[in-house]
């Protein structure tokens, strides 16, 4: 188990306030999910937001082109990804800060994708937009235009693992389920449910509080079986909120490698061993 990057992976609402009104260069970044039938996370954006803040509709900029074997959310393509975080105004040295109105995995996914391409400095704002409005933090309707930042995608700045990886973390390491307590439990008599055999159950919503990421004894206490020194690997159902688990071990000070395609990728292969119930199982020694 390797550390993690020393940078700060979180903000307060406070601090990004304050460094705001002092003109330091941080691109604001607000993530949504959107549909071709929905815009209502736009039209929230639209509607009043961080000053500066740039809405990234989440499937379209966070999400790489699926295929039968990737699972639901593959990671972006490096090209268009770049042209994406310059047009945001990202350089190489920006400090980004990113955050959501509603569901944090959002955001995280966000962060991750971000420090995944190699943009050093990326935090996720604590709290979301509930935490800017609760310490008075101003709202503007203006929508910034197009910017010109130098970012150069570096695909690989965070551990990413494999199918073979994962049966060998669920094996030999420690791999953490971040879905909900009855995806990874699933249904004996449908197949395609349940969990990688081995893999640990801990939700990705109890890393948070409100939006806020709980504090740093909390989240020690609830990894504490898996903070032994091995590796650690997370996945969910499609690459989003295990990147909860990944965000809080990094506020921790710990790496753990995010699986994308999780659960829809692992289950395109049906020699892919699975399990249901609430106790990890054992995974084959030769399966991945």
């Amino acid at each position: 188990m390797r550390p993690a990057s020393t940078k700060a992976v979180i903000t307060s609402a406070k601090k990004l306030d304050t460094a705001l009104r002092a003109g330091a260069k941080i691109v604001v970044l607000e993530v949504g999910r959107e549909t071709a039938d929905d815009f209502g996370a736009r039209h929230s954006y639209l509607t009043g937001h961080i000053p500066g803040a740039r809405f990234v509709p989440f499937e379209k900029d966070l999400v790489g082109e699926r295929t039968g074997t990737s699972g639901t959310g593959p990671l972006p393509d490096p090209g268009p990804l770049q042209e994406r975080l310059r047009t945001w105004g990202v350089d190489d040295d920006s400090t980004v800060v990113v955050h959501a109105r509603r569901n944090p995995a959002v955001a995280t996914r966000a962060w991750w994708v971000l420090r995944w391409a190699g943009v050093a400095d990326v935090r996720y704002l604590n709290g979301g937009l509930t935490a800017w409005e609760e310490i008075g933090g101003p709202l503007d309707v203006r929508v910034p235009p197009p910017a010109a930042g130098t970012a150069v995608v570096r695909p690989g700045s965070l551990a990413v693992l494999t199918a073979e990886d994962v049966g060998r973390l669920a094996a030999s390491g420690h791999l953490i389920d971040a879905r909900a307590p009855e995806a990874y439990a699933g249904d004996p008599q449908h197949t395609g449910t349940g969990h990688v055999p081995g893999a640990h159950s801990i939700p990705g919503s109890d890393n948070f509080t409100d939006g806020e990421l709980r504090d740093t004894a909390t989240l020690r206490a609830l990894y504490a079986a898996h903070l032994d020194g091995r590796e650690i690997g997370a996945y969910c159902g499609g690459g989003v909120s295990a990147t909860t688990t990944v965000l809080a071990l990094a506020h921790l000070g710990i790496e753990a490698a995010l699986y994308p395609g999780s659960w829809s990728a692992w289950i395109t292969d049906p020699a892919r061993p699975a399990t249901t119930g609430a106790q990890p199982g054992v995974h084959p020694p030769s399966a991945g």
